[in-house]
């Protein structure tokens, strides 16, 4: 294994990287727990709308379970070298509840539309409250890039 060596990037720069990311990637980690059972984690296909993360899975899946008792949730991109990880709190919206605009704009995504199975599907918004985002050790000091809601840079 080789060492690389790591620039620390701006706030402005984590800013700019992990909004790319949001745009462009096509899965994150669902981290949700049951007051009972303890932690769940799922990748799932998520969509950003610029301002939080659209997802969608079954009404009766796990992550939809635990969302209704508990709504606080841990999304994170998945590369262990650059750490990009959301936390907020999961809206759920049945088919027939959800924003169109975003809907449409997941099936457009991904060719699949949730609102057009036989089965019942939830989709899950997270606005993130709290991001974090760090490319290793020389990065973790400032690895806060959004707090209470606010971007840092």
């Amino acid at each position: 294994m080789q060492a690389t060596e790591i620039t620390p990037r701006t706030a402005a720069e984590r800013k700019r990287d992990t909004l790319r990311r949001l745009s462009t990637e096509r899965d994150v980690w669902v981290s949700t727990a049951h007051p009972d059972h303890g932690p769940h984690q799922v990748p799932l296909w998520f969509l950003w709308d610029g301002r939080a993360v659209w997802m969608c899975t079954a009404s009766s899946s796990a992550s939809a379970r635990n969302i209704r008792r508990e709504p606080r949730v841990r999304l994170s991109l998945p590369d262990t070298f650059d750490v990009v990880l959301l936390q907020g709190e999961a809206e759920a919206y049945s088919a027939s509840e959800v924003l169109t605009e975003a809907a449409d704009a997941f099936a457009g995504r991904f060719g699949w539309d949730p609102r057009t199975e036989r089965g019942s599907f939830v989709y899950l918004r997270v606005e993130p409250v709290t991001v974090r985002a760090w490319r290793g050790e020389p990065e973790l000091r400032g690895r806060v890039v959004m707090r209470e809601g606010a971007w840092l840079a």
